[in-house]
């Protein structure tokens, strides 16, 4: 009897874990978060206001407070080695440190604008863009952040995301309130075009999965996609505030995730043409997330109002997504030791995936399923409690699995 007391507790621990979808973590700060950026799967950095920066080495579990030398707003920090990394900020501030952290070094930027983004295409070329009072700024380096050449953006708004795709062909964001603006450049940042949107609400971040498909969010829940570089952007939503949007490294799922006012996270299984709310577990402002690479599960990270970070293992939980079905499956025997049988109705012939979770949500093992396929191998999974998630396009279903030797 205690026994199956015991195996009752631990099904009902793990169906709290894994619908956990993100949990929070101590940063040890009340500044807002602004950034966040990671380096492999246990080295990330975040920063913020009043000069704040964060470092963990052990994928969020503790965070450091690093010295900045400045008690100015730190907007956006990106790395381009294990210890080498940039990061603006107010003012035309951009740190540089070359030892992971240990120090930053004040760069000259040649501007006193403020510097909302920084992306590096290589470890020697990079590029800021911002603005205020001077418009769309737009920074360039080619020796590694030793000097910043100003280049001609052609707008006259501020800029807030940029993003490349290769050495030549890059993107910016940005605009005030009900002046939205993406421009492009092909050439490496020498020139750059105004490109045609459906809306005239600025926009906040923009990142593409891939050279022509690309995902812009903003001002008023505006959520952008291209599939063809630019040339045309389709509105796919709008309604939050959305101040970030991120997609999960190549060789994962690829699946993408945006972030904004009140909470509020979205996710994109399909390239960002329809997305579903996520439950974050907070009413904070969220304003950066970030997915790093860590095999085949979806790893990430979300920074924000007063110190908010939130970390997933698992994509932001085995939760059902507002359009999938849930239906039954069954698993036999249960408990079991090597081979696991599965009975589910799949008349349609629809591709399947098979997930195994452990107790702490962590996907363990996922495989396409062969059509007519009902059994699975288990005999490498340790004694304890799993959940098996087998899904299609439209539905999904789960089961608590026990192995027993």
């Amino acid at each position: 009897m205690k026994k199956l007391a015991l195996i009752f507790s631990v099904l009902i621990a793990m169906t709290i874990t894994t619908n956990a979808q993100w949990t929070a973590q101590t940063s040890g700060t009340t500044s807002d978060l602004t950034s966040v950026y990671f380096v492999d799967e246990n080295i990330g950095y975040a920063v913020g206001y009043d000069g704040v920066i964060l470092k963990t080495a052990n994928g969020g579990t503790t965070w450091t407070s690093q010295t900045s030398g400045t008690s100015s707003v730190l907007f956006s920090v990106c790395f381009t080695s294990a210890t080498t990394g940039y990061i603006v900020g107010g003012a035309g501030m951009i740190l540089k440190t070359t030892d992971g952290g240990t120090s930053w070094n004040l760069l000259t930027s040649g501007t006193t604008e403020a510097l909302r983004s920084i992306y590096f295409v290589d470890a020697n070329t990079g590029y800021a863009v911002g603005g205020y009072t001077g418009g769309g700024v737009i920074l360039k380096t080619t020796n590694a952040g030793s000097s910043w050449i100003l280049q001609t953006s052609g707008v006259s708004t501020w800029l807030q995301s940029v993003y490349f795709v290769d050495a030549n062909t890059g993107y910016a964001v940005g605009g005030e309130s009900t002046n939205g603006k993406i421009i492009k450049t092909v050439n490496g940042g020498t020139s750059w075009t105004i490109q045609s949107i459906p809306t005239g609400y600025a926009m906040y971040s923009v990142y593409f999965a891939d050279a022509s498909t690309g995902v812009a969010v903003g001002n008023s829940g505006e959520i952008l996609k291209t599939v063809n570089g630019g040339t045309n952007w389709i509105e796919q939503t709008n309604g939050t505030v959305l101040y970030s949007v991120n997609f999960t490294p190549k060789g994962t799922t690829n699946s993408g995730y945006t972030v904004g006012w009140n909470g509020l996270i979205k996710k994109s299984i399909d390239g960002g043409s329809t997305w579903t709310n996520q439950t974050s577990g907070t009413t904070k402002i969220l304003n950066s997330v970030f997915f790093v690479q860590q095999g085949l599960t979806e790893t990430g990270y979300i920074v924000g109002e007063s110190g908010t970070i939130l970390k997933t293992i698992n994509g932001g939980g085995v939760g059902i997504n507002e359009n999938t079905v849930e239906k039954q499956i069954d698993i036999f025997p249960n408990p079991a030791s090597d081979i696991l049988t599965f009975d589910v109705e799949n008349s349609n012939n629809q591709e399947l995936t098979l997930n195994i979770y452990d107790v702490f949500g962590k996907l363990i093992k996922t495989e396409i399923l062969e059509q007519n396929q009902n059994q699975i191998n288990v005999s490498f999974l340790s004694d304890g409690i799993y959940l098996v998630e087998i899904k299609s396009k439209g539905w999904v279903g789960y089961q608590k699995l026990i192995l027993q030797r």
